[in-house]
């Protein structure tokens, strides 16, 4: 149950897969993204509502084929340009996308969630995207004849999160703003959290989300494993470092040489000092959120 994190992704996370790294403004999975990053995993489909710098890393390293997402961006700052230049110049790899609103990704996951085949809502009315992804249909309600929107349920072969605590038998405890952590796990075929400790006993706290250990396979202890986002209750939002990444995510070499301290060792590489732009230069986000 309890495994060092290059175990644990080693095991769970394989060449190909469906892979969702969930987390919403805090406890965000970063240090189990970056381990993805340097066992060389390829062509995974990523699956995150609000994709962030960390996803800009992964599709630049090469490791993704396919994003599912919502919104796209570096939060506060603008967009991902890793991100843009996969899309836009097929670099290092083409990546194909697949946009959503947060209300239909986040009824995806409850539909795999619940074991059901699809998700219903009232949603994507006057938008484009019902033109653009085939995986929104529409339905009649039997009832009231009323016309509905209709998605696949999302069921990934791995959900990864980030939370506070675990305790030994591999119950897993989280808590402050929580995204939608809980219903990407139990959609999941596998699941690895990484944690900030484990403690014999989780005490209780307001707001509290838990996972029971019979719905995870993996917990690895990565103290500042959520950084540069926060951990509730642990340690704060690096502000500073959201700003630092868009001068390295903009530059194919800034970025090559921010891949290279991170595949070479480095747990947390230093942004390379580089003010250079590239044609992905555009600072508004990729996608039109909710």
């Amino acid at each position: 149950m309890i495994a060092p994190l290059d175990e644990a992704v080693r095991q769970l996370i394989h060449d190909g897969d469906t892979v969702a790294l969930e987390g919403f403004t805090h406890l965000i999975p970063v240090a189990a993204g970056h381990e993805i990053i340097r066992q060389g995993l390829r062509d995974l489909t990523l699956v995150r509502m609000t994709p962030d710098i960390v996803y800009d890393q992964l599709i630049g390293a090469g490791c993704a084929r396919k994003l599912v997402f919502s919104w796209g961006g570096n939060p506060g700052v603008g967009s991902l340009h890793r991100f843009r230049d996969a899309v836009t110049s097929f670099w290092p790899v083409p990546l194909e996308i697949e946009e959503h609103s947060h209300a239909g990704m986040a009824n995806r996951y409850m539909a795999g969630a619940s074991g059901l085949p699809f998700a219903i809502l009232r949603g994507y009315s006057g938008t484009d995207l019902v033109e653009h992804n085939p995986n929104i249909k529409t339905v009649t309600c039997p009832f009231t004849r009323q016309e509905l929107a209709a998605v696949p349920a999302l069921n990934p072969d791995v959900a990864v999160i980030h939370a506070q605590r675990a305790d030994t038998r591999g119950n897993v405890q989280l808590w402050g703003i929580t995204g939608i952590q809980k219903e990407a796990a139990l959609a999941s075929e596998r699941v690895l959290v990484t944690v900030e400790e484990v403690v014999d006993t989780l005490v209780p706290v307001p707001g509290q989300v838990i996972l029971p250990a019979r719905v995870v396979d993996r917990v690895s202890v990565v103290p500042g494993g959520a950084a540069p986002s926060y951990a509730h209750g642990y340690y704060e939002r690096d502000n500073e470092a959201y700003r630092a990444w868009d001068a390295v995510g903009r530059d194919r070499e800034a970025f090559t040489a921010w891949l290279a301290d991170l595949t070479n060792g480095a747990r947390t590489p230093s942004a390379p000092a580089s003010s250079a732009t590239s044609s992905t230069s555009d600072t508004k986000p990729v996608g039109r959120g909710a």
